[in-house]
């Protein structure tokens, strides 16, 4: 039987010296025994994935709303598939692959329904509540709303996986570090996590895209990192069918993952790192992109912008949803003893406006439809 110290020592004994290590954790808020055979940042995971924040994600939208069919991204899976790119670049960079599944798993968890429709109104909506972001949001879910046990809130989660999920940022999203150094960046993990985010979400957003006919591959033809996959894969233009798909999208993964690691590594020579606080107190990101694929990625969201995510259908449902939410939203502050008790019982505490907002983030697509049908279709049971 291999228990935690064990465990420990593996991490020390095979990770590189700019690695977390568990054994080296700054801990918890509060005092909790750290069970026999895990170390502490696997029971980090673990209680992220039994945490129902993360059951719901399984019906909660990417991109396309959770009706539109059973075959596109969900939270859900776009979580799992950053966490599987994660631990892919933690395993070969050499620094703790739990502590990146962990932050990964978590990233997303505060995010609301209907994906960034949902976020951007619940922003508009907490303008002068001190707004909302979906960063801030999943903070939140570990350290107050989720509720299982009874000497605390949250999920009483270790400093480093914390700190991990309070700086996740990516282009469109930017953390409030609110309680950690703002004159560090994240850890190599945390860096690594932000990063399996950017590179999951363009390369499924245009799987589902291509999936989905909203996007053909004519439209494509001049972005460099299309002309590169073409090469790759010997495609020279005829039908693209399913299996075709499922190639172009591998190798657009491999091709960024070989990318991260290579200019990664160089950047690590010159640095020389030889602890964590070395990378945290680095003028710039450790981990990222070349200067040539930042180029080539960057031309990519422009274009999925441009053509998928500005499609009519996906504005449409935008429109819906941003509708949903909006009219959910008025209607409970206006009259607060509409939420569930458990949201009645957080107004002692937590002004009305912000209470609505963590009610609302917890739904899921399916939920929001059916919590505004009781309130606002006549034929609907309350």
């Amino acid at each position: 039987m291999i228990n935690r110290h064990q465990l420990e020592q593996i991490e020390i004994d095979t990770l590189a010296p700019y690695a977390q290590f568990s054994r080296r954790s700054q801990g918890r808020f509060h005092h909790d025994h750290e069970p026999e055979y895990r170390t502490a940042f696997q029971r980090d995971r673990d209680r992220i994935i039994h945490a129902a924040a993360f059951r719901r994600l399984e019906y909660k939208t990417q991109v396309f709303v959770n009706d539109a069919g059973d075959y596109y991204r969900t939270r859900l899976t776009h979580t799992l598939e950053v966490a599987q790119i994660g631990r892919t670049l933690a395993r070969a960079l050499g620094v703790n692959q739990d502590l990146v599944e962990a932050i990964c798993l978590a990233h997303d968890l505060g995010h609301p329904p209907f994906g960034h429709a949902g976020e951007q109104v619940l922003d508009e909506m907490m303008e002068d509540e001190g707004g909302f972001n979906h960063n801030h949001q999943s903070y939140r879910v570990v350290v107050e709303l989720e509720n299982r046990y009874p000497a605390w809130k949250g999920l009483n989660l270790t400093y480093e996986t914390l700190e991990g999920i309070a700086k996740h940022e990516t282009e469109y999203d930017l953390s409030d570090v609110s309680g950690f150094d703002l004159d560090k960046r994240g850890s190599t993990e945390a860096q690594i996590a932000n990063i399996a985010d950017e590179l999951a979400y363009n390369a499924h957003d245009l799987d589902d895209g291509l999936q989905s006919g909203l996007i053909v591959p004519d439209q494509l033809s001049d972005l460099s990192i299309w002309k590169e996959l073409c090469e790759r894969v010997g495609w020279s233009g005829y039908a693209l069918d399913e299996i075709q798909r499922h190639r172009f999208i591998r190798e657009l993964v491999g091709l960024q993952v070989d990318d991260v690691l290579k200019q990664t590594s160089g950047n690590l020579q010159k640095l020389q790192p030889q602890s964590s606080e070395d990378i945290q107190t680095h003028q710039q990101n450790i981990v990222e992109h070349s200067p040539d694929a930042k180029i080539k990625n960057r031309a990519l969201k422009d274009f999925l912008y441009a053509n998928m995510y500005s499609h009519f259908r996906i504005v449409r449902m935008q429109e819906r949803a941003e509708h949903f939410i909006r009219s959910l939203f008025k209607s409970y502050v206006k009259e607060p003893r509409q939420l569930p008790r458990l949201y009645q019982d957080y107004l002692k505490n937590d002004p009305v406006h912000r209470v609505v907002a963590d009610y609302i983030a917890s739904m899921t697509d399916r939920s929001a439809l059916q919590e505004y049908r009781q309130l606002f279709d006549p034929m609907m049971r309350p």
